[in-house]
């Protein structure tokens, strides 16, 4: 999830190419609210958003439990000590600075979605097509796509 059009462009597209189906949100409440009503493999989620900011949608998420089974990376720009920190406090597995390489972002989601483990309670995901999604994009890799990391 992302609130910059053009990096939310930037990061379908190369998710599309890669091999993901991908979804996206504006600001962390449309966030949240995708979310529940979506199963997803895994999010990317930018910290800087309006309404709800990604360390608001962590401490949502953290607080229902869907945080793990919803591995999550944080892209964003702030790269502060501090940001990292309560990030990977509040729940996210990994976390990449702006700007990034296309080959490290696609790696690191290759190995979200590798991590991501069905919830009995939400059901098996669609085989060979888990959602993997993101403030900016969610996504899932299309079936009989092999995503290398």
């Amino acid at each position: 999830m992302d609130d910059d059009p053009m990096m939310i462009e930037l990061l379908t597209t190369r998710l599309e190419l890669a091999g993901y189906h991908s979804c996206y949100a504006r600001n962390g409440r449309d966030a949240l609210e995708r979310i529940s009503q979506m199963r997803l493999a895994a999010m990317v989620l930018d910290i800087n958003m309006p309404e709800l900011d990604g360390f608001g949608v962590l401490d949502h998420l953290r607080g229902q439990g869907r945080l793990k089974s919803l591995p999550t990376m944080v892209l964003t720009a702030r790269n502060q000590t501090d940001d990292i920190r309560r990030a990977v406090a509040l729940g996210a597995r990994d976390y990449l600075a702006k700007p990034f390489q296309d080959q490290v972002f696609l790696n690191r989601v290759a190995r979200l979605v590798l991590r991501s483990k069905p919830n009995p309670a939400q059901g098996a995901p669609v085989p060979g097509a888990p959602d993997l999604w993101g403030v900016p994009t969610g996504l899932r890799p299309k079936a009989g796509k092999v995503f290398d990391s």
